[in-house]
């Protein structure tokens, strides 16, 4: 997966890294990310990954196979916090085994699609509250 991720730089710019609903802030003029503790340089497939499932499909020229291992790397990410002694997450447990099951779930999508969609949906939707 990394290999696939830093294999062409190129294509890399910034990224906000974690660009939910929850990390909008609305404004008069426009929409402005908040929490900028993780931006980042990559492939806008990473903060793609954030969206939820279907949205990143509008975004013309987006790799959909390194769209979904940028899930898989979301998800894992968002897994392993819940690990740490301090998380305060809410169903931090539920998270615990459901999380690696989401970073299967991205990595089989890059194959033929598995699950339904608006499964997915709704579980990017929760987390994202």
């Amino acid at each position: 997966m990394s290999a696939a991720i830093g294999a062409d730089r190129s294509g890399d710019q910034l990224l906000h890294g974690e660009p939910h609903e929850g990390n909008l802030l609305a404004t008069q003029r426009e929409p402005l990310f908040v929490d900028l503790a993780t931006c980042c340089r990559g492939p806008v497939e990473f903060d793609l990954a954030h969206a939820p499932h279907g949205g990143a499909e509008h975004y013309m020229g987006a790799d959909p196979d390194l769209l979904h291992q940028c899930r898989a790397v979301d998800w894992a990410m968002f897994s392993a916090g819940r690990w740490r002694r301090t998380d305060q997450m809410p169903d931090r447990d539920h998270w615990r085994a459901e999380g690696p099951a989401l970073v299967r779930a991205s990595l089989d999508r890059r194959e033929p699609r598995r699950r339904h969609q608006s499964s997915t949906t709704l579980i990017t939707s929760e987390r994202c509250r």
